[in-house]
């Protein structure tokens, strides 16, 4: 075990050693002050015999912080995502510096990709696969190749996703190294004991591996297209169980449009008005009918194909509501539109989303407060996003619970809107909204009162699909980790991050004379 530990510890130095040659802290402490202890550290680790390089300042902070991570691989790219979803760890304004954080590396080589399918998928299947192109998209975790396959005698277009050679092992072995230095941090430094820092690296490291495992991925995009058949001028693209494998995902090419480029849109015909207007129903309609939607809906994750019809790309993010959750959203935002603050201070209360002794007129007034001023405005620039944040800032004031998978959704929610008005600056959000919360919230019978009913029974079992029941329970279980914003107690996970815990606690009690011997080898090794 202590060979291991030091193994890491030799890890975090060299990742503690990018990290400080970097512009990382320069920037976050603008925005948020990190312990004296860290920033002694980092200047210790920064330390070099050789010229700094020269970092370029005529870039805005939020391209440097993210041109910093990017440089520095899949761990940072996927740690600076994640903390950009964590407001309540790193701060407001810095999550926002977070939020474009792109996540794209070089491409690996034609034959390495080659190489993974034979071994992954078989050499039939592998010489089954005809006009392989050079990498068409190169992201942290895998990349993408157009292809053809002979799909029960017809040939047919397809994108190939490939997982990067190794990079479970270099992920695991990297956030390893992170979630001790998580916890040496935690041990020195006792005010951040409430902020869960092991737990939230676990966590995603727990989420990424799923995410490593593209049958995972796969199954969320066939959730998806099956909620989402008979949508009209909706389509995912089909999966090829066949040529899908823990490495390798294979779907449907989209031949088409992205909607970033509105120009080209315009010269096909296409009415940039109602295609603006299609997405957000359409997103809304998933979150509330569904409760499960795309979480990561920017631009280049949307198409218009030849049909016309609007087609999602890249399902690695999916959002899932429960029962609960999805009537509450669907009766908010109603209520809001029909400014009937009472209704919705109802809804918080039956939801036990605030405390019960919390008197009714009191949360209605405050809920006024949001809808009001909002309401004031020219309806073109109300954000539906934007309304969800000020309404979780007002009913945290009455103990409201975090709703993470909220959260989330209102994250989304507002890249939503974004693109909608990329399309069409005029998009109208709420008539917009209006006729999918009206027409769900027709379909069921007493909203508020199945509210009561579904208390009980809070969450939605994800499809299943035959061949991999077990891949289907940990899919399960990572988003309901994801929803939560943390391992639940009765877990196999738990059970693993205490063992994570007790081993670090073990190694930080015998070994820290051993960790400055190794600091002052490593400054005149490295």
């Amino acid at each position: 075990m202590e060979n291991l530990m030091f193994k890491k510890i030799i890890t975090l130095f060299k990742l503690g050693r990018k990290v400080a040659k970097s512009d990382i802290l320069n920037i976050s402490s603008k925005f948020q002050q990190p312990p004296l202890a860290i920033k002694i550290l980092f200047k210790i680790l920064a330390f070099s015999f050789t010229h700094k390089k020269k970092i370029a300042t005529n870039k805005d902070e939020g391209e440097r912080l993210s041109n910093s991570l990017e440089s520095m691989g899949t761990t940072f790219i996927k740690l600076g995502q994640f903390m950009a979803t964590r407001p309540d760890i790193i701060g407001e304004e810095l999550s926002k510096k977070l939020e474009n954080l792109q996540d794209k590396l070089p491409p690996f080589s034609l034959t390495q990709a080659k190489d993974i399918i034979k071994k992954d998928l078989g050499d039939d299947t592998y010489n089954s696969i005809i006009n392989f192109s050079e990498p068409v998209a190169a992201a942290s975790i895998a990349q993408v190749h157009k292809a053809q396959i002979n799909d029960d005698g017809t040939i047919k277009d397809v994108a190939i996703k490939i997982l990067r050679p190794d990079i479970k092992k270099i992920f695991n072995d990297e956030i390893d190294a992170i979630m001790l230095f998580a916890f040496l941090i935690e041990s020195l430094v006792k005010k951040t004991k409430r902020l869960k820092l092991v737990e939230v690296v676990f966590l995603l490291k727990e989420i990424t591996n799923l995410e490593m495992d593209l049958r995972f991925e796969a199954a969320a995009a066939n959730e998806y297209a099956e909620n989402t058949k008979n949508d009209v001028g909706f389509r995912v693209p089909q999966i090829y169980w066949n040529f899908t494998s823990e490495k390798v995902m294979t779907l449907d090419w989209v031949d088409g449009v992205s909607i970033r480029e509105t120009d080209e849109l315009k010269k096909n015909n296409l009415d940039t008005k109602k295609i603006a207007e299609d997405i957000i129903q359409n997103f809304l309609r998933h979150a509330v009918r569904d409760g499960f939607f795309h979480a990561d809906m920017h631009q280049g994750n949307v198409f218009i194909d030849n049909n016309g019809f609007i087609v999602p790309i890249d399902f690695g993010i999916m959002g899932r509501l429960d029962k609960m959750s999805k009537r509450f959203l669907a009766e908010i935002l109603f209520g809001f539109i029909q400014r009937d603050y009472k209704k919705v201070a109802e809804v918080h209360l039956i939801a036990g989303l605030v405390p019960k002794n919390v008197p009714i007129d009191d949360l209605s007034q405050a809920l006024r407060s949001i809808g009001e001023p909002i309401f004031g405005q020219a309806v073109k620039d109300i954000s539906g996003g934007r309304l969800l944040k000020q309404l979780f800032d007002v009913t945290e004031k009455f103990n409201m619970q975090t709703q993470p998978q909220l959260l989330m959704l209102q994250k989304t929610m507002v890249v939503v809107e974004g693109v909608a008005r990329k399309l069409n600056p005029d998009t109208n959000i709420w008539t917009t909204s209006k006729p999918v919360l009206e027409s769900w919230l027709k379909e069921t019978k007493d909203p508020v009162k199945t509210i009561n009913e579904t208390l009980q029974n809070t969450s939605e079992v994800i499809k299943r699909l035959p061949e991999f029941p077990e891949i289907m329970d940990k899919a399960n279980q990572a988003l309901t980790y994801l929803a939560n914003g943390q391992i639940p107690q009765n877990s196999n996970s738990y059970t693993a991050l205490n063992t994570k815990k007790l081993e670090m606690s073990a190694f930080r009690n015998q070994s820290i004379i051993g960790l400055l011997i190794l600091v002052i080898f490593g400054l005149l090794v490295f």
